[in-house]
C-alpha cells in the first residue's frame, strides 16, 4: 500500500527534539522515512531520543547538540548533519520559549533579549545555514512553529506573542524570496500544547488559553506533528508561505 507523505530517502533536521512537540515531530518523520537530525541544547535529551527512535524500529536518528542563538554553533549542527547523511531535504524550526509570564512593566531587557534571541534569531541562523544548500539542490521544505499568541497576543505574553507574529511574516517572506527554487516554507501555529513549556506558564494563563479553544482541550504534540508531516513531505508542492492553525478552533483566519 502507498504510504501517504513518504520521506523514504529524506533527511530531516528538527531542532528542539529532545522534548515535547519537536521529539513527536521527529518521531513522526523517522516512522514515515526520513533520517532525523535530533537537534537540541539539551544534548543529553537528543540522545534519549534518536536512541529510542532506532531502538523502536521508528529509523534512522542522529543526536545533535545545537545552540540556536549561536550562529556557529548552528553551522557546527548543519555541518555535522551534512557529514552524516550528504544532504538536508527538511528544517523543522521547533526550539522556542515562552519567557517570563509578567506584564510588560515587570519584564526586563534580558527577558526580552533572550526571547528575541531564541525565537527569532535562532530561526534566522537554522534558516540561514540550509537554505543555499536547498537552493543549489532545488528542493527543500521548511516548517516554521509559531503560535496563535502570534495570531492573537496573550497577556502577560508580550516577548513570546511578539517574536512568534515575527515567525509568521518570516515564513511568508522568505517563501517568496524561494518560491521558484523548489523549497516550500510554511508555519504551523498551535493552541496551547500538553508539553513541559507549560511548565514555564501560571496555571491562570493556561486556563486563560484553553478557554478561548472551542475544543475545550489542550492540543497533543502528535496533532502538531500530523500537520508538519505534511508540510515536510513532496505531497506539499504548491502551499507555501502559509500558517496553518492547529488550534482546536481558537483561530478562524
Amino acid at each position: 500500500m502507498t504510504q501517504f507523505f513518504d520521506l523514504t530517502g529524506q533527511t530531516a533536521v528538527v531542532t528542539g527534539a529532545a522534548r515535547g512537540i519537536g521529539e513527536a515531530i521527529a518521531r513522526r518523520l523517522a516512522r514515515a522515512g526520513a533520517a532525523v537530525a535530533v537537534a537540541d541544547i539539551d544534548y543529553e535529551g537528543a540522545t534519549r531520543v534518536a536512541g529510542a527512535i532506532a531502538e523502536s524500529g521508528e529509523g534512522q536518528a542522529l543526536a545533535v547538540s545545537i545552540d540556536i542563538t549561536s550562529a556557529d554553533s548552528v553551522r557546527q549542527a548543519i555541518g555535522q548533519t551534512l557529514a552524516w547523511r550528504g544532504r538536508i531535504d527538511i528544517l523543522v524550526n521547533n526550539a522556542g520559549i515562552a519567557g517570563r509570564a509578567a506584564p510588560l512593566w515587570e519584564q526586563t531587557e534580558e527577558d526580552w533579549q533572550r526571547i528575541i534571541a531564541v525565537n527569532m534569531t535562532g530561526l534566522f541562523h537554522c534558516c540561514r545555514a540550509v537554505i543555499t544548500h536547498m537552493r543549489e539542490r532545488h528542493y527543500g521544505r521548511i516548517v516554521n512553529i509559531a503560535s496563535i499568541a502570534g495570531k492573537e497576543g496573550n497577556p502577560n505574553m508580550t516577548g513570546y506573542s511578539a517574536t512568534k507574529a515575527a515567525v509568521i511574516g518570516f515564513t511568508k517572506s522568505l517563501a517568496k524570496e524561494v518560491a521558484v527554487d523548489g523549497i516550500c516554507v510554511n508555519s504551523v501555529a498551535p493552541a496551547v500544547i500538553r508539553t513541559p513549556i507549560l511548565e514555564q506558564l501560571t496555571p491562570a494563563q493556561v486556563a486563560y488559553m484553553v478557554e478561548r479553544i472551542p475544543m475545550r482541550r489542550t492540543g497533543a504534540p502528535e496533532e502538531i506533528a500530523a500537520v508538519v508531516h505534511f508540510l515536510s513531505s513532496p505531497d506539499c508542492s504548491f502551499v507555501t508561505g502559509q500558517c496553518y492553525d492547529a488550534s482546536g478552533g481558537r483561530a478562524t483566519y
